[in-house]
């Protein structure tokens, strides 16, 4: 990691102020008034440091911790957000003195704090639905790379394996998904599947008999907590969402646990066997399905939005998909319902993850993020559950199989199942005439 640097930082005088000797009252009240002048600060000026962090998010029930790295090379930074074995990168850093801005890449998020020494001191604000934002308040101490607790405790609770798990909302609607956890000593990694995707890269310990995992992606501001019953065959927690959704849920262990077919939960209307569109590119122009673009092409629809952390993940796995199979007679399209009711807005968030990803496949803004919004644009549906839903659609424009949500690296082998089902769904739409 590069040692860090000096910045320097601009200071704002006081009228009059050091002026005087050189241009007389008259013209010193006229320059001081605005006057600004750099200088290098001094040995003890803040600075924003390269290191490992501990950064906590401070969220209604407690801290969220996970890993943060910067690393300086002359006047540029990049970093890393560090959730267990993932390692987010971060190329779009800005340190001016104390000052530290990282915009998240791919979203419309980011963090900005000061140094404080060793200390940075700061919020999180994340985009949400209908341009509203969240100010999350951010702390994140050099040189302690431990997630929850500093002592590492060597007769902790084990967790590890396959839980069965239900989730609560406060409103009493529940969502089914399996959790998948390895555990050294006290440190646990792991994810839940959900029946709308994965929870990610999920990273935290046991202590005793009470269990601590945390995620912060750049999106996900994900905290869990549970205490595991006496005889270790359950789980009991709580598990919040940023600072305003909390969900109740309970793990029993079970070796065979699984989620339903996410090849049934989504489903064409009845008489319905084509996937219309036509929606705007990012420069306003109409695309549609019967466009020649598309004619004679097997087709990925994936219904999308830059802000949805397991939409990233299917970017990050379509981009080269497309590149491989596009020779082949593959077309992939990607319907964006973004938070911003406004084109302009919406077509720059989209425009930060196409560059995130290289994206070179169609891009469509087709409305606000909105499960009755989808449920207007795509009536072709029997009903929209979860973003992303991956559409895929033969030669004749007809829907083969449609897939709701997305169980991406974090899931393991599940993945890797994944990655291969679709491939040989391609396949062999591919080799149809």
């Amino acid at each position: 990691m590069g040692k860090p640097t000096a910045i320097s930082i601009i200071r704002c005088t006081t009228p009059f102020a050091n002026w005087v000797l050189v241009w007389g009252a008259m013209a010193a009240a006229t320059a001081g008034l605005n006057a600004c002048r750099r200088e290098a600060p001094g040995a003890g000026a803040p600075t924003v440091k390269a290191g490992v962090y501990r950064a906590v998010l401070e969220l209604p029930a407690g801290e969220l911790p996970f890993g943060l790295v910067l690393e300086r090379n002359g006047a540029a930074a990049t970093g890393y957000l560090l959730n267990g074995k993932e390692r987010v990168a971060l190329d779009e850093v800005t340190i001016a003195g104390a000052h530290l801005d990282i915009r998240m890449p791919g979203y419309e998020n980011r963090l900005t704090a000061d140094a404080e020494g060793d200390l940075l001191v700061g919020e999180v604000v994340l985009s949400k639905a209908g341009a509203k934002q969240q100010h999350i308040v951010l702390r994140a101490q050099l040189g302690r790379d431990y997630r929850f607790f500093a002592q590492p405790e060597n007769d902790a609770a084990d967790v590890s394996g396959r839980w069965a798990v239900t989730f609560t909302g406060d409103d009493g609607k529940q969502e089914l998904a399996v959790g998948e956890f390895t555990q050294v000593r006290d440190t646990v990694s792991g994810t839940f599947l959900a029946e709308t995707g994965d929870h990610r890269f999920l990273a935290g310990q046991v202590k005793g008999n009470e269990l601590f995992l945390s995620t912060f992606d750049g999106a996900h501001a994900f905290f869990y907590k549970a205490k595991l019953a006496a005889d270790g065959a359950a789980l009991t927690g709580d598990f919040w969402v940023g600072m305003a959704v909390h969900e109740a849920w309970t793990g029993k262990r079970d070796a065979n646990a699984a989620l339903p077919d996410a090849y049934r939960l989504t489903n064409m209307r009845a008489g319905s066997q084509r996937f219309d569109f036509a929606f705007p590119d990012l420069a306003g122009n109409t695309v549609s399905s019967k466009d020649p673009l598309f004619h004679d092409k097997v087709m990925i629809v994936a219904l999308a939005g830059s802000w949805c952390p397991n939409c990233h993940d299917e970017a990050a796995f379509l981009e080269p998909l497309y590149r491989e199979y596009r020779g082949k007679g593959l077309e992939v399209v990607s319907l964006m319902f973004e938070h911003f009711g406004d084109f302009p807005r919406a077509a720059e968030a989209t425009q930060r993850f196409r560059q995130h990803y290289g994206i070179e496949y169609t891009t469509l803004i087709a409305g606000i993020s909105n499960k009755d919004e989808v449920a207007k644009k795509l009536p072709m549906l029997d009903r929209f559950y979860a973003f992303p839903t991956t559409i895929f659609i033969d030669r004749k424009g007809n829907v083969r199989k449609i897939h709701t949500g997305f169980s991406g690296p974090a899931t393991g082998d599940h993945y890797t199942e994944f990655v291969k089902e679709v491939k040989d769904t391609l396949d062999q739409l591919l080799a149809e005439t």
